[in-house]
């Protein structure tokens, strides 16, 4: 498996470029967005292939994660069957994925002992600059999907198909419903610049238990990737959060041979693998975050890192709320052989 580089910095041009970029692209699907359902409560959103979306408001910011954005990948983007794909709904361990799995790919590359080599990439940047997001590829002028490692948000049913017919390796990471809400929420609250309206748990949990969230039903996003990991085994890896924390080793020794780059015997005797976990835990990336070491981007990869513990919506969700979710999940799931921790 190829080197992967981690994503080099934006200069100004650079970014100047990537807006104008943006600009081009909002205004190509302007009527074609037009046109798609609006959500009721919150009207940044609207319905697309069955889930929503942002749209054009984003253009300053956040437009990487928009309607557009999928739209342009669908026309455009071209999969190659080198690349491996890390997908995931917000807030149910896309980071840590995208650190193991950089790690797992560039061992070799980079030594892993934290303290033998202090210039390895994730003690040095975030995992989101080592594994670009698939959307933000479309406002680049250059794209890095070359390098092969990316990760996406984007439900399985409106990946672009090329993914889909290049065979190439994609990995899923889901979490438990009730502690992704819980996730969602405070990490929405960080995002926004007016801080003296934070959005309330009860307007979360309505937004989110209907599906009326970017990215839509949690359930049906879930669903999409483990339907797919049933149907292409080889192609689709099924990944629960729980079983990472549970039991780490098992857990990255399986991800490690399905992205092609299994540990051998003597990495398993010589504690490689345990290496790359402690590397990769949450003690040592938020810390990594927290200490500035991302220099210009330390100020803004941190609120990726809270408590990264299960269970920790019994602290916020109340009674109620937690009976809800659990209903709608056994509802969803009823068929499926997926289940979670309480």
């Amino acid at each position: 498996m190829a080197f992967y580089s981690p994503v080099a910095t934006i200069t100004k041009d650079e970014e100047k470029s990537r807006k104008a970029k943006m600009s081009i692209i909002i205004e190509r699907y302007k009527e074609k967005v037009s046109a798609l359902p609006k959500n009721s409560i919150d009207h940044h959103l609207c319905m697309y292939e069955g889930f929503w979306y942002f749209h054009g408001f984003w253009y300053n910011s956040k437009a990487d994660f928009s309607v557009e954005a999928v739209m342009t990948l669908q026309d455009e983007f071209q999969a190659r069957p080198t690349n491996v794909f890390l997908a995931s709904y917000p807030k149910t361990g896309t980071t840590w994925l995208k650190a193991l799995s950089f790690a797992i790919l560039n061992r070799n590359k980079f030594k892993t002992p934290i303290g033998s080599n202090p210039t390895h990439p994730l003690l040095t940047v975030s995992p989101h600059d080592c594994v670009p997001f698939l959307e933000s590829e479309s406002f680049l002028n250059n794209p890095s999907y070359a390098s092969g490692l990316m990760a996406t948000h984007i439900p399985y049913t409106s990946l672009p198909k090329s993914i889909i017919n290049s065979n190439c390796l994609m990995v899923y990471v889901c979490r438990n419903p009730k502690d992704a809400l819980t996730s969602v929420w405070h990490f929405f609250n960080m995002l926004k610049d007016d801080v003296s309206t934070p959005l309330k748990l009860d307007d979360a949990f309505e937004l989110f238990s209907k599906g009326m969230t970017p990215y839509g039903s949690f359930w049906d996003h879930v669903m999409g990737y483990y339907k797919a990991s049933l149907e292409r085994p080889d192609k689709v890896l099924f990944l629960k959060y729980e079983d990472l924390k549970k039991d780490p080793w098992n857990e990255v020794k399986k991800l490690a041979k399905f992205i092609g780059n299994p540990f051998t015997q003597d990495e398993e005797y010589d504690g490689s693998v345990q290496k790359i976990i402690d590397l990769c835990s949450f003690e040592n990336l938020s810390k990594v975050n927290k200490d500035g070491k991302q220099t210009a981007k330390a100020s803004s990869d941190d609120i990726y890192f809270r408590k990264g513990i299960v269970g920790d919506s019994v602290n916020y969700l109340t009674s109620d709320m937690i009976q809800i979710l659990d209903k709608i999940t056994e509802q969803k799931f009823a068929d499926l052989k997926i289940s979670f921790e309480a």
